[in-house]
């Protein structure tokens, strides 16, 4: 801890790896087991009838939960609400938490781009807080720029003196982000999950810019690991962890910096990594098995009707469509698509939403439903 000037205390942090370093050994156990997962997980995207839609349904996931982490009340079906045009009648506040999803949804896609010709790096992570903050709240707060003033973590009405948290001061926070882009490069000496847990619980005690560390950190991990090829696709995520988890989460952290407590952290996140991706390879063969499910009952209820899978695959990717998204997605007339939509509501795919006579929407409450699941 460092004594300021004005009279509060912000917290020096330990450079990485620290030393002593953690106890690998004891680790091990559960560190086997999330590795096993990941390797798990990482195979299961090639089975889904299409990995990248997967990949991009899993992202959305993702975006909420970790933006929802962070105040936003935005759910998944209020993103897929959007994609059809339903968020023009939602108020600002939840058009606001809309587009703080998006942008982590673009954040995330931009980084795993650039990660192909620049490695990971203070440019790369100033880089993605630019997209993460553009036109959302704390858009003032410098985006893509390190803090200057002093920030601090506490309840709201919580000042520096009363912060539960305060990172180290501005003028250090260079020299700290630089030892931290010094660590993604050392030589391997350490598990790479040991190094993504370590390199996370750093980042978020630096909190290097003044709003969009939480979702900045949580990105950091996937990137770690699609950079060194744990991952080939950005399957893990553990926002639905963390929030479930949150207040462990917190403890654990200021444990690592009060009390050296790395042991516990890293057991605290390779649990979850183990446990995420077990979920994420049942959610991945639930919904292998719907759509075999609901490709029967095209062919057995629909047999002549033709564009009926083309509309199956489609709601896969936009699971709320109205007749008019369906006549775009299909490149069909509006009768068909009315007859489709009609046909698809008929034998329980489609559920009808809005309660109208005109401009209604549909739903594939048994797909979103497994999306939902966590």
């Amino acid at each position: 801890m460092v004594s300021m000037p004005t009279g509060y205390r912000a917290y020096v942090p330990i450079r990485l790896p620290p030393s002593p370093s953690a106890d690998l050994a004891a680790l091990e156990p559960i560190s086997s087991e999330a590795n096993l997962a990941l390797g798990r997980l990482d195979g299961v995207a090639d089975v889904v009838p299409d990995p990248e839609l997967f990949v991009r349904m899993y992202v959305k996931k993702e975006a909420v939960l970790s933006s929802q982490i962070e105040g936003t009340q935005a759910s998944l079906d209020d993103i897929f609400a959007a994609e059809v045009g339903e968020a023009d009648d939602a108020g600002e506040e939840k058009r606001q938490d809309v587009r703080e999803v998006n942008n982590y949804v673009e954040a995330l896609s931009a980084g795993l781009r650039r990660l192909e010709s620049l490695p990971l790096s203070l440019r790369l992570l100033r880089e993605m807080h630019a997209i993460l903050m553009s036109g959302v709240r704390g858009k003032d707060k410098t985006p893509g720029e390190f803090r200057r003033s002093q920030n601090w973590i506490g309840p709201p009405g919580a000042s520096l003196a009363t912060a539960a948290f305060v990172p180290p001061p501005p003028d250090q926070v260079l020299d700290h982000m630089g030892d931290l882009e010094k660590f993604f490069r050392v030589p391997e000496k350490l598990p790479v999950l040991v190094r993504v847990g370590m390199a996370h619980a750093h980042f978020e005690t630096i909190h290097p810019f003044l709003d969009g560390n939480g979702r900045l950190g949580r990105l950091l991990m996937t990137f770690m690991l699609c950079e060194r090829g744990v991952l080939r696709r950005p399957l893990l995520y553990l926002s639905a962890y963390l929030t479930a988890n949150k207040q462990e989460y917190y403890d654990r952290l200021m444990a690592v910096r009060f009390r050296g407590e790395w042991e516990a952290w890293l057991v605290f996140l390779l649990t979850g990594v183990r446990d995420v991706a077990n979920a994420a390879v049942a959610k991945a063969r639930a919904i292998t098995e719907l759509r075999e499910k609901h490709a029967r009952l095209i062919r057995e209820k629909l047999p002549h009707r033709k564009k009926a899978m083309d509309l199956l695959d489609h709601l896969l990717r936009t699971p709320r469509v109205n007749v008019l998204v369906t006549e775009m997605l299909l490149d069909v007339t509006n009768p068909t698509a009315n007859a489709l939509v009609a046909d698809f509501e008929s034998i329980g795919i489609l559920r009808e939403v809005t309660g109208r006579m005109r401009d209604r929407v549909f739903r594939y409450d048994e797909y979103i439903n497994i999306l939902n699941r966590d």
